[in-house]
């Protein structure tokens, strides 16, 4: 059974409101709105913010395809707003329920477009896309007109150009005002690509009114690896998100790469594609894994004991199996973690199951023989072995 890596990637997903917060600060014209939660007086906010009908109701879930789950909705006044708002705010959207709606001015519009900045890893730089086609139907466009999606690539050191935004805006149609205003706010979701060092910056759609550049819906996904320069955006924010478990969020305040699953025996490795195809070996041999947990290269013996003692804290792992393989990890080091988590939990440890080979493992074999831990070099055997454990 495979799983997948994109489980294990901590990509902070900004909500749409934070997003078309960050444009308008950088001079985009955005539909004016409100934020409200559970508790709000809904009425209040919507008419203190002056905002007048129509308006658009929309659940703040990190998933695509809110429209179509029926998560946005267009209303007539602010009576029905409020009502929208309070329903929405009880109702799932693909398995998650939101924190916050997003009340706003509904813009009339004809046409929806789409444009985005990523990076092509191919080509090792950024990337600007745009399309006449945006909305629901933007992949469906793509994959019947390839060439549907405009693009052109930018020299990280130079930025984008205006000349590069105004010939992309002229190869979707645009021209005049609009044009003008296409190049603008193409350069502010270029700024914010950059300024927050994201993976993506989206707005889909994007509509023209009176040769207005107005984003409709936004998000940006920001690289986990560059949070320490975006201290607003770390862990703590993880539990609004409605993505990631209790677990999950402890786990990630911890400083641990780790994803709940649904069985019994905890996993820990080092480098997630050893992690992963030792869970496919517990699967393989009747078991289940419990987690996905991975520490690492070079991890240090107080990294191995937090990963232990998480784990022997959820009440669902009846064993643990970790399977090292040594390069830059030491096995010795690895070892002494274990056994400084099974000296701090006194006993409330789960069965373990250590599997290690690679640099330093005879010297951790013998610090773990040594505290009455035996250390597998078959990891078959010792899958086996945790799964008995589990049953």
């Amino acid at each position: 059974m495979p799983w997948p890596l994109g489980w294990v990637l901590w990509l902070v997903k900004l909500f749409e409101f934070e997003a078309k917060e960050m444009l308008r600060r950088r001079g985009v014209e955005v539909p004016p709105g409100v934020v409200v939660g559970a508790g709000d007086d809904v009425e209040a906010l919507v008419r203190g913010a002056g905002l007048e009908p129509p308006l658009a109701v929309k659940s703040q879930v990190l998933v695509a395809g809110r429209g179509l789950a029926g998560g946005v909705r267009i209303v007539g006044s602010v009576e029905e707003a409020v009502r929208a708002a309070r329903e929405l705010l009880e109702t799932p959207v693909k398995g998650l329920r939101p924190r916050f709606v997003l009340v706003e001015k509904a813009i009339p519009h004809d046409e929806e477009l789409y444009a985005a900045v990523t990076i092509d890893r191919g080509e090792g730089r950024p990337v600007v896309l745009a399309s006449r086609h945006g909305g629901s139907r933007v992949e469906e466009s793509a994959r019947e007109e390839p060439g549907s999606v405009e693009k052109v690539y930018v020299d990280p050191f130079l930025g984008l150009r205006g000349y590069q935004a105004r010939a992309l805006g002229k190869r979707i149609g645009l021209t005049g005002r609009a044009l003008v205003s296409f190049s603008t706010f193409l350069q502010a979701l270029y700024d914010v690509f950059v300024e927050y060092d994201a993976e993506l910056v989206e707005v889909n759609p994007f509509t023209v009114v009176d040769g207005r550049v107005i984003p409709l819906d936004a998000r940006v996904i920001v690289d986990d690896n560059a949070l320490y320069r975006h201290p607003e955006l770390r862990a703590s924010r993880l539990e609004e998100t409605g993505e990631y478990t209790e677990l999950e969020v402890e786990a990630r305040r911890l400083g641990l790469a780790f994803v709940e699953l649904d069985g019994e025996v905890g996993i820990i490795g080092n480098g997630a594609g050893l992690t992963m195809a030792t869970m496919d070996l517990v699967y393989e041999y009747g078991g289940r894994p419990a987690n996905f947990l991975d520490i690492g290269g070079g991890a240090s013996a107080e990294r191995v004991r937090t990963a232990v003692s998480f784990l022997s804290g959820i009440p669902r792992v009846r064993s643990i199996l970790i399977n090292v393989f040594g390069g830059i990890t030491r096995c010795d080091e690895v070892a002494r973690g274990i056994v400084e988590a099974v000296q701090g939990l006194r006993g409330a440890v789960k069965p373990l199951v250590v599997r290690l080979t690679g640099t330093n493992e005879d010297e951790g074999r013998r610090i773990l023989r040594e505290h009455g831990i035996e250390a597998y070099t078959d990891l078959e055997e010792a899958v086996r072995r945790a799964v008995s454990l589990a049953a």
